[in-house]
């Protein structure tokens, strides 16, 4: 005789209950970047639209910065820590294989038992860990997951590569997801583009580096034409199909945050778009610089506290990186 499974019952629907950000305290200006490159503060400016961006200290590792975070967005929620059924961290500068971070910082934050583990999505990465989200509350596996990006990518920064020493910055941003009546976060548009994997990569392997003495230590690398031109042109489409599986158009959003990579990028999508004038669009990127898995939800949290955004705003998000990887949905602001 065939055993009959129980399914599990879990929410008809999930959203964003709860948001919170961490920025280093250090403020690197673009005359800092310019003492260890051939360039200017103006060509800095025209090609990425970045000022400042945020470096962390010693004591600012990824697992501080990640307790800040997830902590405010757990208070944010309304929540306590021992609700939060699974903790997903995005990171790519995380440097300990194992375990991962997440079993850490599910400890700490005192979340009991809680499901913990790592994604590595690039800036892809909140988008993923959000759709992974909604899918253990809609299936009955969590009734609260907390998800947080977090990078120090000052530590995978080459400060004499011109191409890139001017656009990474550190820092963490998390949301809590928990059930709702009603859709929060529409369908996830996400995919991979991986005969483009090489066009954002790390230099050296970690095998090369501890089998090779003379191999400096790893850093970020890209093709920035190439980059620019894959995010302008695709990621346009995947916006759209984002907006068109959630049943809705520019029209009714209020607010677009795509991931904070290059101001040009930005701009270049809302044109793309055809974002109404009224669409308020994080441009956090100037002050922050591209942080990676965290840019998402710490521009989502910028414009939430200073008023660019409102609770209950409707929002394209979008990341799109390493991989090469994407990921949009519309969504509901907390």
């Amino acid at each position: 005789m065939t055993a009959k499974i129980t399914a599990a019952k879990g929410s008809p629907y999930a959203r964003i209950m709860g948001v919170g950000g961490y920025r280093p305290q250090r403020v690197v200006d673009n005359e800092e970047i310019l003492q260890h490159i051939d360039s200017s503060d103006e060509w800095i400016r025209s090609r990425s639209g970045i000022r400042t961006r945020h470096w962390a200290s010693a004591d600012e590792s990824v697992a501080e910065m990640t307790l800040e975070a997830g902590g405010k967005a757990i208070v944010d929620a309304g929540i306590t820590a021992d609700q939060v059924g699974a903790v997903i961290i995005s990171t790519v500068s995380h440097f300990k294989q194992t375990p991962s971070i997440a079993t850490e910082i599910a400890h700490r934050l005192g979340t009991g038992d809680a499901a913990a583990f790592d994604i590595s999505a690039a800036c892809a990465g909140f988008g993923y860990g959000l759709t992974i989200a909604k899918g253990l509350i809609t299936e009955g596996s969590a009734e609260y997951v907390l998800v947080v990006g977090v990078e120090r990518l000052s530590d995978l920064t080459d400060i004499n590569d011109r191409t890139t020493a001017f656009l990474f910055g550190d820092g963490a941003g998390a949301v809590v997801v928990g059930p709702s009546k009603e859709p929060g976060i529409g369908p996830s548009v996400w995919g991979s583009d991986g005969d483009k994997a090489d066009v954002i990569s790390q230099t050296v392997s970690w095998e090369e580096f501890r089998t090779k003495p003379e191999t400096p230590f790893p850093a970020l690398r890209q093709e920035g034409q190439t980059v620019f031109r894959w995010a302008v042109y695709e990621m346009a489409k995947v916006a759209q199909r984002a907006l068109d599986a959630a049943g809705v158009s520019p029209d009714d959003l209020d607010v677009f945050i795509p991931h904070q990579a290059n101001m040009r990028i930005v701009d270049s999508l809302v044109k793309t778009l055809k974002l109404p004038p009224g669409v308020a669009v994080a441009r956090d990127v100037e002050t922050t610089g591209n942080t990676s898995a965290a840019s998402i939800p710490l521009a989502m949290e910028r414009m939430l506290a200073t008023g660019q955004a409102k609770s209950g705003d409707t929002a394209l998000i979008i990341g799109f990186g390493a991989g090469l990887v994407y990921a949009a949905a519309v969504v509901t602001l907390p």
